[in-house]
């Protein structure tokens, strides 16, 4: 059985990792003003901390289901083994990392625990390795669209480490530029209701040490008018056969955005987030997540009680209005007519 790897190249604690036969994961919901790690030791506790959104971003979401299978193995009476892994791989129905890798870690349960842990840990390994990747040609196709002058880039919700294990998707880019000596500016959204960008995605980019705005999800449509950024980068949290994406919604508003300002999408998600299986957007399982997000944030209600709200946690931007997408093995220019 293979332990984890050493963690290496990173600013803060891995967002989840197994720990001497439990869970740890980064209570995202916490976050910024504690940094607390979850012990998560129950299936059951482990549903949980995904519907709350303590752990969340396609790739973490994969690692989760992962372990959490490891962790169901170990933990649950084989009579109950089914019913507690199908829990796991529903717990989220849009970001199809959770239940993809959710079959792949289970498909080893014939062959014992060590086998099941090992194809976690695999798991695990591949999601740091596409982040690096993912970051790298990212970065590359930016110096192709733009030259050499420095970037400025708008980004919505989360898409760092805290999205992934490491470095993250569409942030992982933004790293990869800073790195480099390229990056002007970031313009992080803001993402109502849950404010990922304000709470997540500026903390994230504090700890790396680069240069960023906080932005009201309104205005990001004014100021790309206005010639405020040069790319948007954006995540997915499951890309449709024929190029269609699901992200955080206000995702495709930015998307209209930016197409009326000329100013290129490119949405950074790794290869394990397409699902040929989906043919369309239309087809992509859209969770609501219910009033209470809506009518106010953490205990401060500001909508009259009772009040009905439509809280859809993703929504769709079609191909014809995405640039390119980025994996962590290629480059699909969606502008040419390429699909995944």
């Amino acid at each position: 059985m293979q332990p984890p790897p050493e963690t290496t190249d990173r600013t803060m604690t891995d967002t989840i990792t197994w720990v001497d036969g439990h869970i740890e994961l980064v209570d995202q919901t916490a976050l910024p003003h504690e940094e607390v790690v979850l012990r998560v030791t129950t299936v059951s506790d482990l549903v949980a901390a995904i519907r709350r959104l303590s752990v969340r971003g396609a790739p973490a979401l994969g690692v989760a289901g992962a372990y959490g299978v490891a962790l169901a193995v170990a933990t649950v009476p084989d009579a109950e083994l089914a019913a507690a892994i199908e829990s796991i791989r529903t717990a989220r129905p849009t970001a199809v990392n959770l239940a993809r890798m959710t079959d792949r870690v289970a498909a080893r349960l014939a062959d014992g625990f060590g086998a099941v842990l090992d194809e976690a840990h695999t798991v695990y390994r591949e999601e740091i390795a596409a982040s690096i990747a993912m970051g790298t040609r990212g970065a590359d196709l930016i110096d192709e669209l733009l030259g050499d002058r420095d970037v400025r880039a708008m980004t919505i919700c989360n898409t760092g480490g805290l999205a992934a294990v490491r470095r993250g998707t569409a942030l992982a880019v933004v790293q990869t530029l800073h790195e480099r000596g390229r990056l002007a500016d970031c313009l992080a959204l803001e993402t109502r209701p849950l404010l990922q960008g304000a709470r997540l995605t500026a903390w994230e980019l504090g700890r790396m040490g680069a240069p960023h705005h906080l932005v009201v999800d309104s205005a990001a449509p004014f100021l790309l008018s206005r010639g405020a950024a040069d790319i948007v980068l954006a995540g997915a949290d499951r890309i449709a056969a024929n190029g269609d994406t699901a992200n955080k919604v206000g995702t495709f508003s930015l998307a209209l955005a930016a197409r009326h300002a000329g100013v290129p999408l490119v949405v950074v998600a790794p290869e394990s987030t397409i699902d040929h299986d989906t043919l369309d957007g239309a087809a992509i399982p859209i969770e609501d997540r219910g009033a209470a997000e809506v009518g106010g944030f953490g205990d401060s209600r500001t909508a009259p009680p009772d009040t009905p709200a439509i809280n859809p946690a993703f929504d769709v931007t079609p191909a014809a209005l995405i640039h390119a997408i980025v994996t962590d093995q290629r480059v699909i220019m969606t502008s040419r007519g390429e699909t995944p």
